[in-house]
């Protein structure tokens, strides 16, 4: 397994030591986390390409004035 070495302030430190041991894991597996999940979450590029490739497809200004009043909760 590879490592890397970050330098991060004290502040930021504390706050990922006291993450990682509220969620009973090494600081380690925090970080890898959170770099997983932030790589993960990218678009496919095809799918990025699609953006805005339909031209009949309504603004959000022609949405929100379609909007009707909610409908009345129920009481329990």
């Amino acid at each position: 397994m590879a490592q890397i070495t970050i330098y991060i302030n004290n502040d930021l430190e504390s706050k990922v030591k006291e993450i990682a041991s509220s969620l009973d894991t090494s600081i380690s597996k925090y970080i890898a986390t959170i770099i997983e999940k932030n790589i993960n979450n990218n678009w496919n590029p095809k799918v990025k390409k699609l953006a805005g490739s339909w031209s009949d497809f309504p603004t959000i200004e022609e949405i929100r004035k379609e909007s009707a009043d909610d409908v009345k909760r129920e009481t329990f």
